[in-house]
């Protein structure tokens, strides 16, 4: 019998069950937050359904306990291995004023939570690619061997921030890994009126760094390349860009209509790659997956995800006399 992918990849059995549980799991929260928007009860949804095996493989071939976190809005995959939980989820959504990441003030997908190495983002997309690139100069300038890792999306890749970030990274061989998770829309734009090359990670070329592109609906494909990425930046090796090919299944936001700009063949064909089904057919194949199993997993998660959204609802909102907190300095 020939060597498993997995196995192949360093990945044990144990791993790579955890990695369709993690990917799992950010589907079925976000299914749920879904149900919650079109019920009145959460004001708006910004998805990751498409994208979770680019999140969770890439989050798991970086070091938890070192590594720094500059995620976008879609990346409800790699906040959950790092330490996020379905609570912590459904209080952002509900802007309650527990949510972890800016106590109910921030529209959700804006993850930030200090213990877990999440560094905060901000509404105008591509403002964390030069905060990571600060990161990276950081564990230069201290000598310590974490890197940086930011996300962003194809969109963002024609934005100022990502030429000047990726430039001075390159130019100062800084440990900061760079994934483009490519879903085909900058919102209603499409790849083809974006770009004028074939692949995003084409631009790397421009800056004298690694650049390659991955299928995004293979978890194990992207763990190989951000480890490998990972590996050259902790050596001194700078920066890479990774572009993680994949596909947004649902509508830009809650409050996009997709039907203007795309066909529903062409998403129905996508979800025929959707992630979630080849990579469980994947671990059911190899006999690490079965019905049985998966239903109990789901079952697990529908308690969890219940039990989240019912707390975070229920939950008060930040008091009024605390909305100048950490605006100005104080005494």
């Amino acid at each position: 019998m020939s060597e498993l992918q997995h196995h192949k990849a360093g990945l044990t059995d144990e791993e790579v069950l955890k990695m369709y549980e993690t990917m799992l799991l950010a589907r079925m929260i976000d299914e749920r937050m879904w149900l919650l928007n079109r019920a009145g009860k959460i004001p708006f949804v910004i998805s990751c359904q498409g994208q979770e095996a680019a999140q969770v493989g890439a989050a798991m071939a970086l070091d938890k306990k070192k590594d720094y976190i500059l995620p976008y809005y879609r990346d409800m995959g790699i906040v959950l291995h790092f330490g996020m939980t379905a609570k912590d989820l459904m209080l952002s959504s509900f802007a309650r004023a527990e949510d972890p990441n800016s106590g109910g003030r921030q529209m959700p997908g804006h993850f930030g939570q200090r213990k877990n190495r999440i560094v905060t983002g901000s509404s105008p997309v591509t403002t964390q690619v030069p905060h990571a690139v600060g990161f990276g100069l950081a564990a230069k300038m201290k000598k310590e061997d974490f890197v940086a890792f930011t996300t962003f999306g194809e969109g963002s890749s024609n934005q100022g921030d990502f030429h000047e970030g990726i430039n001075f990274a390159s130019v100062h061989d800084l440990p900061v890994i760079f994934m483009c998770e490519n879903n085909k829309y900058a919102i209603s734009v499409p790849l083809d009126k974006q770009l004028n090359i074939d692949k995003v990670s084409d631009r790397a070329a421009g800056y004298g760094i690694h650049g390659e592109s991955v299928d995004g609906n293979d978890p194990i494909a992207v763990y190989e390349a951000i480890f490998k990425a990972r590996e050259r930046a902790v050596k001194g090796e700078g920066p890479s860009l990774i572009e993680t090919v994949t596909y947004r299944l649902t509508p830009h936001s809650s409050d996009d209509d997709d039907s203007k700009y795309r066909e529903k063949t062409e998403v129905d064909t996508a979800k025929e790659q959707d992630s979630i089904h080849t990579f469980g057919a994947y671990l059911t194949e190899i006999g690490l997956l079965t019905k049985e199993k998966e239903e109990a997993i789901r079952a697990k998660f529908r308690i969890e995800i219940d039990e989240a959204a019912d707390y975070a609802e229920k939950a008060p909102y930040a008091e009024p006399e605390s909305m100048m907190n950490h605006v100005y300095g104080e005494e």
